[in-house]
């Protein structure tokens, strides 16, 4: 339990100082006017109170990956807390908040355009073609997630299939409807129900008594299937750590905002409350079965084709919360993934909007760029397995957060700012996906030490042709968001 309650205190301070910390490096203007009053459109500039735009903002990133994602992640052992810790505080909301600002400083700019603009043209068209890939992907995958989860606590008539069809649906009117209109009115009410779900998790923790995991038990791996922590559970523990998916949604809140100001709580704080969810359901999932050994167990006890993560949340859900409590709680749960959802195939929509240039202010100029993306997201909804396409958005996540932390890296060089706060990480993270993708069963499957040697290989490389080019990128430059 002490090595729980640290942690939350842990991941407070870090907004406090070290949030202020990333504000003072970018350097806010609360004089300068933001995108939502500059480019007022009554679609998808429509300046909202700073607490709507945060609770939109975390809805929007909390999908399964904080909740499923920590619930996996604890089965490598007590490194997951620190993980989660550390990689909110220096990674995830240190990426979260500067994609969300430069975006602001950009006109409400998509994330393939930012990136673009700072690691070059040849970047910037690949990222507009991985960006909006990983969209539909994600819409594909927080359509099946849900439409499960509701199929298991309906009855029997109302099956996957009809709950798929629902949710894509509202996914639909969500994507073309102006952003005030549904997604600012419904997800006060999601964001109540994932609320009581973070809560009454949290409440039970400290009622039952159960005891939770502690570091100094040690930090060994103690993953069944002894895959190695690194870069596995880093992989594994995405969504409430740091997600490359995040910098995709920030640009829609960019686009809302009101002062630049509310920056931090809205970008950082909503990492920091992610980050606070993922402990919750970490410390939970080890909490109720007696020890991670005992959650290996549990798990290893389902039927092969189980989800082990819909299946613990629902055994927590219903024993510690009750019947009613439960349905809560699962219906959180089923509330996170859809949030992502919907705004994943929104943010698709904008982002091919923005390379293809068509003003998105007539309906039927917003269904001349969404038809094909629904039409996508149909296909590979139903022909592509869920475990399949779950692994590829994983590493595809990671290795988004891989670019746009260099983007911002570039972005701070550039302003003679101190970059390091970005640089890390990034370098961090390029070791974990350079390393994944040559070792993981669905990348390469080379031998361990031979990934790392060329995970780290890859990562000295281009540590060392930025540090060749770092003089060059501020030289001259005239920063034009000033």
């Amino acid at each position: 339990m002490i090595t729980f309650i640290i942690s939350i205190a842990i991941l407070i301070a870090g907004y406090i100082i070290y949030g202020k910390f990333a504000e003072r490096i970018f350097g806010i203007d609360t004089n300068k006017k933001t995108p939502a009053y500059t480019m007022t459109d009554n679609v998808d500039y429509v300046p909202m109170p700073w607490w709507r735009v945060f609770l939109i903002q975390f809805l929007n990133i909390a999908g399964l990956g904080p909740i499923f994602g920590a619930i996996m992640g604890i089965m490598f052992g007590t490194s997951a807390f620190i993980w989660i810790v550390v990689g909110t505080i220096f990674g995830g909301a240190v990426h979260d908040y500067f994609s969300g600002m430069m975006s602001v400083r950009s006109g409400g700019a998509s994330l393939p355009e930012l990136n673009g603009r700072e690691l070059g043209n040849a970047a910037k068209q690949f990222m507009r073609v991985f960006s909006l890939f990983l969209m539909i992907l994600v819409g594909a995958v927080f359509v099946s997630g849900p439409a499960g989860l509701l199929a298991g606590m309906t009855a029997e008539y109302l099956d996957v299939f009809v709950w798929t069809m629902v949710v894509f649906a509202y996914y639909i009117l969500a994507t073309l409807l102006p952003i005030d209109k549904i997604i600012g009115k419904i997800y006060p009410f999601f964001g109540a129900v994932l609320l009581f779900m973070a809560v009454g998790i949290l409440v039970a923790l400290f009622a039952n008594g159960s005891a939770i995991p502690e570091i100094t038990d040690g930090l060994q791996n103690q993953h069944p299937q002894h895959l190695p922590i690194f870069p596995m559970m880093f992989v594994s523990i995405a969504c409430g750590a740091i997600s490359g998916f995040h910098a995709t949604q920030s640009p829609m809140m960019a686009r809302c905002i009101q002062n630049e100001k509310y920056g931090r709580p809205c970008f950082y704080g909503a990492m920091v409350t992610e980050g606070v969810l993922a402990l919750i359901w970490a410390a939970a999932a080890a909490s109720f079965f007696g020890s991670i050994d005992g959650l290996q167990q549990f798990a290893a006890s389902l039927p092969a084709n189980a989800n082990t993560g819909a299946e613990v949340v629902n055994t927590i859900s219903k024993t510690w919360l009750g019947t009613f409590g439960g349905i809560l709680a699962l219906l959180g749960v089923v509330a996170a993934p859809i949030t992502s959802g919907d705004t994943a195939l929104r943010s698709a929509r904008l982002i091919a909007a923005d390379f293809l240039k068509i003003n998105q202010k007539k309906l039927s100029k917003r269904l001349l760029v969404a038809i094909p993306i629904f039409a996508l997201t149909f296909v590979i909804l139903f022909f592509i397995p869920f475990d399949i396409l779950w692994r590829y958005f994983a590493w595809c996540n990671q290795t988004l957060a891989v670019f746009t932390l260099w983007a911002i890296t570039i972005y701070l060089c550039k302003r003679k700012k101190n970059y390091w706060i970005s640089l890390i990480p990034a370098l961090f993270m390029t070791a974990v996906t350079s390393t994944y993708i040559f070792v993981a069963p669905e990348g390469l499957g080379l031998a361990y030490n031979l990934s790392l040697t060329i995970g780290l290989i890859v990562t000295a490389v281009i540590a060392v042709v930025f540090f060749l080019n770092a003089k060059k990128l501020s030289r001259n430059f005239v920063d034009s968001d000033l």
